[in-house]
Order: C-alpha cells, then structure tokens, then sequence
C-alpha cells in the first residue's frame, strides 16, 4: 500500500498518558538523528509535559524528516462490530471520530477521560459494576493479526481499568491527532510523505523484543540493561538519566527501534492493512 519512505534523518517516539491534569511525568519523547548516536530526551518547558505542550512540539517539527512514533491506539476497533460505538450516532471513518471525541471531551490539557466515563458499562468497561469485562474485548484487525500470530494480547481501547489499560491515553490522543488536523501526515490513514515529518502507531513491546527481552517482559530499569538493548538495535550507549522511568527507556529504545526499521518497506506495506482498515482503524508501525 505504501512504498518506504527514504527522507527521514530524525527519529522520535513519545511515551503518552491519558492521565487528568495539565502535566504529566507519563509522558516522554526521546530523539535521535540517522547514525548510532544513542537516543536523548528531549526535556519539557515545565517540570512536565503537557499534551498541549507535546501538540506544539509536533507543529514544530512539521517541516523537518522527522518519523514520530505515539504509543496509543489511533483509533477504536470497527471492523469487527461495523461501528466504533454500536448504537451511537458516531461517524464512522477515524478522522472524523477524532472530531467527534474532541467535540465531546471538555477535559482539561487534551483529556478524554469523561468521555469514557459518561459511557461506562455501554461501551467501556470501568470496573466490575459494568458487568462482564469480556464483553468488552474488541480488537482492531491489527491487533487481532498480532495475537494470532504469537505477539500476544494488546489491550482494547475499551477496557478503562487497570494500570496496563490504554482507553484514555487512545482517546486522549485522538483528540491531540484532531488537533494537529493536516500539519503532520498520519499514517496509514494519509499517504506516507515525500518530505516533512510523519506521525505511526508503535507498540513499544514490540521494540523491546526487537532489542532482545523475551516475551512477557518489555521494560529497562537501569542504565546497563538499555544499554544491551540499545547495542542490539545498533546503538551507542546513552547519557545516563538522573532516574529511570519506564516511561523514559521505552521512549529512548522506542526511537532507536525507528531509526533502524524506518526504511523496511514491509513495515510500510503490511499485507492485512486494507483501504477499509487503513480509514478506519490504521495499523501500528511493526505489526507484520
């Protein structure tokens, strides 16, 4: 569907949170150019990052080779069901469901955890006074593809609970694409550009099993463990951190994992990734 993309000199993944508030410590973007230098973080304006902050840095980069990699889920699932929010009068194509959430989400700094929580138990799943929570397992096809073929059980934006859940970092981040409207290509739903940045899907276990951790674990806690990874993903060793998050070495290994795979075309051209899945579901960068 897409040819590889060979302009990119810049490399960028960002850690994301659907956390309430206006600064968020989840949050993390790590940045590298082309070579082996290792990744570095790229450091807020604040004590934090806000996701209006990261909006703006996005604007910024517009114009620059830069491939930015967000760890959300871009859109619901609707294959599956034919719908986002079966029984709601939600459009039907992803970009116009950014609108739609944006348009329906007055959270402070991006948020959307009310418009999880005022469909609690319809379409969400908050907590066991919802009811069953299998019946709220409902997965996109590329998520659908990667469990099939060994990759494991990614969360459904639909599941609001727990600390692994995604649901308001999605659809906060539907919001923040909603915003960003046409300043940055986002692929699969638009063409992948010739020059400019461009913004994919990643799942940042799938860059720790690149770097070489076995399945069922995913995250870097030291310096000398990122460092192994970083080597297995043609890296230098990175300036040490005054402290190690989860959310700073998934980014830092997150944009490593980028740089080296940017130029694979099959990553590009996933062969599952239809124009009906690519409108209204995407894909996430590494899924094959």
């Amino acid at each position: 569907m897409s040819a590889a993309p060979t302009h990119f000199t810049r490399f960028a993944a960002i850690d994301w949170s659907g956390a309430k508030g206006s600064s968020h410590r989840g949050i993390a973007l790590a940045l590298c150019e082309a070579g082996d230098a290792a990744p570095r973080l790229i450091h807020p304006p604040g004590r934090a990052w806000s996701r209006t902050g990261i909006l703006e840095w996005l604007r910024e980069e517009a114009e620059r080779p830069t491939l930015i990699g967000f760890d959300f889920s871009f859109a619901p699932p609707h294959i599956e069901r034919g719908a986002y929010l079966p029984g709601e009068a939600a459009p039907d194509t992803a970009r116009r469901f950014w609108g739609y959430v944006d348009a329906d989400s007055p959270d402070a700094d991006l948020g959307a955890a009310s418009f999880l929580e005022r469909r609690r138990g319809r379409h969400f799943y908050l907590g066991a006074a919802d009811g069953v929570k299998a019946r709220f397992m409902h997965f996109r096809r590329c998520e659908a593809h990667f469990n099939a073929n060994g990759g494991g059980k990614p969360s459904t934006v639909y599941d609001a609970i727990g600390a692994a859940q995604v649901a308001k970092a999605s659809f906060a981040g539907m919001r923040l694409l909603h915003h960003l409207g046409d300043a940055v290509p986002v692929w699969p739903f638009d063409p992948v550009p010739e020059r400019g940045a461009a913004i994919v899907e990643i799942y940042t276990a799938i860059a720790a099993r690149a770097a070489g951790l076995r399945k069922g674990l995913s995250k870097f806690r030291d310096g000398p463990a990122l460092d192994t990874a970083l080597t297995a993903l043609g890296s230098r060793p990175h300036d040490p951190l005054a402290h190690y998050s989860d959310h700073a070495t998934d980014a830092i290994l997150a944009a490593a994992w980028l740089r080296r795979n940017a130029a694979r075309a099959d990553l590009w051209a996933p062969a599952p990734l239809s124009e009906d899945i690519a409108t209204r579901e995407g894909w996430t960068f590494g899924v094959v």
